[in-house]
């Protein structure tokens, strides 16, 4: 398989996962009924489809492969909670534990699947 085709594969199913945390997130455990769902769902979209492409075709020529994913991983898990914080108007505690979970989710569930 293309490691392009690999990158959709992984796009799709990062946005499948990382979508509908993020919402129960803010909807459930957060109870915010502030911010819309097209909000969510389009801040959620905005920020994998920004960080994924990153891990994968622009930090992977630059970082050894023993350290890829925990510097990868670090990476996108900070962006994506500086998003949350600037579009979501989290504050930066809430946002850090909310990238968390939904990539500490993305990722169990990926290496589960891949």
């Amino acid at each position: 398989m293309l490691y392009q085709t690999k990158f959709l594969i992984s796009l799709f199913v990062t946005l499948i996962i990382e979508i509908p945390v993020l919402f129960l997130m803010l909807r459930f455990f957060y109870k915010n009924k502030k911010i819309s769902v097209r909000k969510i769902i389009s801040v959620g979209f905005f920020a994998s489809a920004l960080t994924l492409p990153y891990l994968w075709f622009v930090l992977s020529p630059y970082i050894l492969s023993n350290y890829y994913i925990y510097f990868g991983e670090v990476f996108i898990f900070l962006v994506e909670a500086l998003i949350f914080n600037q579009l979501l108007e989290l504050n930066f505690k809430k946002s850090l534990f909310v990238s968390f979970v939904c990539n500490f989710v993305s990722f169990v569930i990926g290496l589960i699947i891949f």
